[in-house]
């Protein structure tokens, strides 16, 4: 077991308490070492040397942002007084922050400056010119129109996202608390959003029960969603903020835990949330400054979001508003991989570096969108690729409505530049199918060319648009995959049928057995034959009940996509027919996996519990892994259900949990 700090906790961790109190085992300590040994080797931590060079950065941009305030306090007449105490301060929020960033990796940086040098003219201008001016700032490149305005660069090679918010004051002292709600007097929006980033990221570290547990595991968490390409807040995944709310909500949960425990216990528990229930870490604060905050209840836009992660600072909001119904369904099944794997990791079948086996996403389905973007330099292309990444997502919406959710699509967030192109060229894919258990009607299309040629025409709204700027949409099918988005330069070989003791994976997995063609023979879907021809999982929890795997049968449907103009042969302005398999490559559950429920304490017939009895009763089966698994499933689910209202009403919510301890008891 670890020290005694970690055995004990002093108060509760966020809005409701602790699933468990458990500390490690011997087990799970030696676990937690060979994580943290393969987040080493695999480069997760930067040097010292730049780490050093870092902070020397940020210093340089302090003097600079400084010099900028100090000269528009003079061009506006200030006194020489006022000149001489005008200030700017420097914050970090984002992965730099929380202590979780790696080599290379950009830092989010705020600037807070008085109340007459405005983000307009004088940031955005003003600064900017002065920048263009160093000869250490390359890549400059201003987003004025971002939902957080911003100013991206790189300083010295150090890649800088530079936010401005001026608040209501004439001189901005160094010892500045940001945290203090005063700041958000009398400011816009677009100020609110720059400020929150840094007193959310305040905010996570304060209300985690164990800071360097919190930090390792979302580092952890943060390269397998990278590696299983569910990284991407622009794409309608999870950006950096939004996983580690998660995180942290799961150190909140298991506040004694380290953190292999943690990882394993955050694909169990996101596994098992009933979503649109939302995230929190801590109750909605009441509108105090008139602000708008995420209350379903008030805000009818709110009740449409399918998985809300609110922000734990004041205005809180939804920091997930991008998710869709497609990527929500590939993020659970991900997650749902990653459980699988951390079931088998703990019951000693596999390794960590098992958990982190890159996604296959060119293996997983049989067609696909491919979106070209082309520009005359690597600049232009640059701020072009930009704009349509930020626009990628309403394709995947677009199509989602066009076709009543009955066409799924995978938006990737990786791009992909084929080099033998004259062009500067990046290209990103989206993976098709239909939406499994949907009735296929005969000779049924999905003609999206309508909706392609729409997302076209919303990406040429573009307000900087250059001669040069083209985005191409074209469908591919899996062999027509270009070889320059493969690693070596050349397609993979396809991962056999699972046999006998193989691991079977689920829908969402990389490792998916292919399904045969028709002349191979086919075998009706409840024959016997069919059902023994998958083994069980091997890893399957001991409470949970078997999975009953069964292939997709082969329905067929048509498709008709639309490419853009021409630039080369294989971009055609013409509808592409073609027949798709209802389901690729892929399995699926017949039954949903439903987890035992157990009564907290056995033996006892009174119809009086307290919280402090339920809590002595997890203590005491605390050697037993499956009965404290019982548990934490039937609190998780008890909790993942209360409705956002409860939460609002600690009353209310203690007579709920008192209520559900009565009767997990009868």
């Amino acid at each position: 077991m670890v020290g005694s700090e970690a055995l004990t906790s002093p108060r509760q961790h966020g809005v409701t308490k602790p699933l468990s109190l458990a500390g490690p085992s011997e087990a799970d300590l030696l676990r937690t070492k060979k994580l943290n040994k393969f987040l080493v080797d695999a480069g997760l931590y930067e040097s010292q040397e730049e780490a050093a060079k870092r902070e020397k950065v940020l210093g340089q941009i302090k003097l600079i942002v400084v010099d900028w305030v100090k000269e528009l306090t003079r061009l506006r007449g200030y006194s020489d007084q006022m000149v001489e105490d005008a200030n700017a301060v420097i914050f970090t929020f984002g992965s730099y922050r929380l202590g979780v960033h790696g080599p290379g990796a950009d830092i989010d940086t705020l600037c807070v400056g008085p109340s007459y040098v405005n983000r307009d003219e004088d940031f955005f201008f003003v600064l900017h010119e002065m920048l263009t001016k160093k000869e250490e700032v390359t890549e400059l490149q201003p987003v004025p129109s971002a939902h957080v305005p911003v100013m991206k660069f790189k300083f010295e090679g150090i890649s800088i996202d530079l936010l401005y918010a001026s608040i209501s004051r004439l001189v901005v002292p160094d010892d500045l608390d940001i945290s203090d709600v005063s700041v958000l007097y009398n400011v816009d929006e677009p100020t609110v959003r720059s400020l929150n980033g840094c007193r959310v990221a305040d905010q996570i570290l304060k209300l985690v029960p164990n800071v360097e547990h919190f930090r390792t595991t979302l580092r952890c968490l943060k390269f397998w969603a990278k590696r299983r390409g569910v990284y991407s807040n622009v794409t309608g995944f999870l950006g950096g903020v939004n996983w580690a709310l998660l995180v942290a909500r799961v150190c909140q949960f298991y506040p004694n835990a380290v953190p292999s425990m943690l990882v394993s216990r955050f694909f169990r528990v996101y596994t098992q949330w009933r979503w649109p229930n939302p995230v929190m870490l801590c109750a909605i604060q009441e509108d105090e400054l008139g602000c708008t905050v995420w209350d379903p209840r008030k805000n009818p836009k709110d009740k449409t979001h399918h998985m809300p992660i609110i922000t734990p600072a004041y205005p809180c909001m939804n920091s997930s508003y991008n998710v869709s119904t497609s990527t929500l369904r590939v993020m659970t099944e991900q997650f749902e991989y990653g459980n699988r794997i951390c079931e088998e990791i703990e019951l000693n079948k596999t390794q960590w570096p098992m958990l982190f086996e890159p996604y296959m996403f060119f293996e997983c389905y049989k067609n696909y969108l491919q979106v070209d973007i082309v520009a005359a330099d690597p600049d232009d292309l640059r701020a072009w690729k930009g704009w349509v990444e930020s626009r990628l997502r309403q394709l995947t919406l677009m199509i989602e409505r066009d076709t009543l959710g009955k066409l799924q699509c995978h938006p990737y967030p990786h791009e992909y530049t084929d080099p033998s192109k004259q062009c500067s060229h990046n290209a990103f894919f989206m993976g098709l199918q239909r939406k499994q258990g949907e009735i296929i009607q005969e000779n049924q299309q999905f003609d999206i060319r309508g909706t392609v040629e729409e997302f076209r025409h919303s990406i040429n709204m573009y307000m900087f648009w250059k001669p040069g700027m083209e985005i191409f949409v074209s469908h591919v099918r899996r062999k027509q995959i270009p070889l320059y988005v493969f690693p070596d330069g050349y397609k993979r070989a396809r991962v056999p049928r699972a046999v006998n003791n193989q691991p079977v994976y689920g829908p969402g997995s990389a490792e998916k057995p292919s399904i045969k063609r028709k002349d191979e023979g086919r075998v009706d879907r409840d024959s016997p034959q069919r059902r023994k021809s998958v083994s069980p999982n091997p890893y399957m929890s001991p409470l949970m009940s078997p999975l009953s795997h069964d292939m997709v049968s082969p329905d067929m449907y048509s498709l008709s996509l639309a490419s853009g103009p021409d630039l080369e042969s294989n971009f055609k302005s013409e509808g592409v027919g073609f027949t798709v398999c209802s389901s690729v490559s892929s399995m699926v559950m017949n039954e949903e996996v439903e987890l035992e429920k157990t009564s907290l304490v056995t033996g006892n017939n009174s119809q009086e519990s307290s919280e402090e009895d339920s809590q002595s009763a997890v203590d005491k089966l605390s050697g037993d892994p499956i009965q404290v698994f019982k548990i934490e499933v039937l609190f998780l689910n008890f909790f993942s259900s209360i409705s956002f209202y409860y939460l609002l009403d600690s009353e209310c919510l203690k007579r709920k949990v008192t209520a559900a301890f009565r009767l997990s008891r009868r």
